[in-house]
């Protein structure tokens, strides 16, 4: 079993950073790949970012390349979402996932544990 709990969302202009957090417990952190996604108002769940095991493979959505930065720190358990350069568009709540093995997935159907969700608002 998995426990997430995501923090760092909040209210930010267009154009400014927010660094999400997401703490892990349970299982051995580094025995699994874990991804961030977002679901906006009236919208199905979306892939955001993904990151393996150890950190060496990072995937991100098309939508976000280049603006987001997915990393992990398995000394503190805990996962991130630097997010820069921010849009309007990008305004959802934002889940961490666990997946139940070392690799990187994009799907959600390839996640097992999610955490609760945190809102990201971004103003014009």
């Amino acid at each position: 079993q998995v426990q997430l709990v995501a923090s760092g969302g909040g209210l930010v202009q267009a154009g400014g950073s927010l660094r999400l957090s997401c703490a892990a417990s349970g299982r051995t952190f580094s025995s699994y790949g874990v991804g961030w996604f977002r679901q906006a108002p009236g919208k199905e769940r979306e892939f955001v970012a993904t990151i393996n095991w150890s950190g060496s493979t990072t995937v991100y959505a098309a939508s976000v390349k280049g603006r987001f930065t997915i990393s992990r720190d398995n000394a503190k358990n805990t996962m991130y979402l630097q997010m820069s350069s921010l849009k309007p568009e990008d305004t959802a709540v934002y889940y961490c996932a666990a997946a139940n093995d070392r690799g990187w997935h994009s799907q959600v159907s390839d996640y097992a544990y999610w955490g609760q969700g945190t809102q990201v608002t971004v103003s014009s």
